[in-house]
Formats: structure tokens, sequence, C-alpha cells
């Protein structure tokens, strides 16, 4: 981890040096996240993410970020040969940090952009629902990791002093080892750039 966040460190001083083009900016959006499971079904619920986000260069661009994010997933458990469903639900409140390195095409005015990159997240809070016949049945399902590591691509437009992005955002590690629980989210925001 300290040799990561030594790279990004020298990254934005080559950045900065160069005395690239900057902008800062503030963004909020709307995802849509599941959690893939071994032997359950899953289904989607609907969070939403906050922040900040920094932009250094213009056509060739890297953009850190520091957002709040809520995400997770429904799960269905079938008990008794299928005859007898029951659902859960967990919630989790991150703090992410995607740092993306993307591609412009346009100008100042009508920017249409690409870009990809790796996110942090990391646990605040957790709020899971699972019944007792839940957690008897699979020992240890909501055992989730405090931290994760994954990654974004995905494409925007910037048109003036606005920006939006459409992402999707895939888990490197694993939030579960014991049920093979991966996140992934299809995030939408909107943004506003200060200069």
């Amino acid at each position: 981890m300290k040799k990561c966040l030594l790279s990004v460190a020298i990254l934005f001083m080559a950045v900065i040096s160069a005395k690239a083009q900057f902008s800062l900016g503030a963004k909020a959006g709307i995802n849509f996240s599941k959690i893939n499971t071994n032997n359950v079904s899953e289904s989607t619920i609907t969070g939403y993410q906050a922040g900040l986000f920094a932009r250094f260069g213009s056509s060739l661009y890297l953009q850190p970020e520091l957002y709040l994010g809520s995400s997770g997933g429904k799960f269905d458990f079938n008990n008794n040969g299928g005859t007898v469903t029951t659902e859960g639900k967990v919630r989790f409140t991150t703090l992410n940090v995607p740092l993306l390195i993307g591609k412009g095409f346009g100008g100042d005015n009508l920017n249409f952009r690409v870009m990809a990159g790796p996110i942090f997240s990391y646990v605040l809070d957790k709020n899971q629902s699972f019944s007792d016949n839940v957690s008897g049945a699979f020992n240890d399902f909501g055992d989730y990791k405090k931290s994760t590591l994954g990654y974004q691509v995905g494409g925007g437009v910037d048109i003036g002093h606005i920006t939006a992005d459409l992402r999707y955002e895939g888990g490197l590690t694993k939030i579960n080892e014991n049920y093979g629980q991966r996140q992934n989210i299809w995030a939408l925001s909107v943004g506003f750039k200060f200069f």
C-alpha cells in the first residue's frame, strides 16, 4: 500500500511540474450495484455517490477522485429444496478513491472522454439484514472485508463547466472470500468544474 501511495504522489508531482491544465470540481449521481455470489440468486439495489474530483491535463489526463457512495446487493436464498425462499440485503456506505487515466476528444466547450483506472473502497458503515435461517445455513455469509480494490471503465462528456460520466466498476478483490462475492456497479454522475 505504501508503494502504491508513493507511486501516486510521484505521478501527481510529475503532472504538476509539467504545468498541465488543472481543473477541480464536485460530482453527484446514482448507481446500481449487485454482489455476485456463488450458489445464491442476486439482484440490484440503487445507491448514490457524491464527492470531489481533480483533473490534470486536457487531451490526455489524470483524474483522482474522492467520494462517498452507497452500494450493496439483495439475495434470494432457497431452502428446503427450493420450496422456501428467504431474502437478504446488505448496504455499504463507502469512501471511494479512484485514480483514472483518460483521453479527451474535443475542445474546451464540448469534450468527449474515455477513462479507466483502479479504485480503492473503504467501508465506513454496513447495514445488513439476513434471517436466522440464512445465518445458520450460510455460515459467515455477511463476513465482509473493510476494504476492496477494483477497477472502473467508462466514458463521459464535458459541456462547458458541466461534466457527466457513465462508468462500470468491477471488483478485483472479493468482499467475502467464503462465497466468492464480488461487487459490480453501474454509475451515472453529473458534476460541475469550478475552474
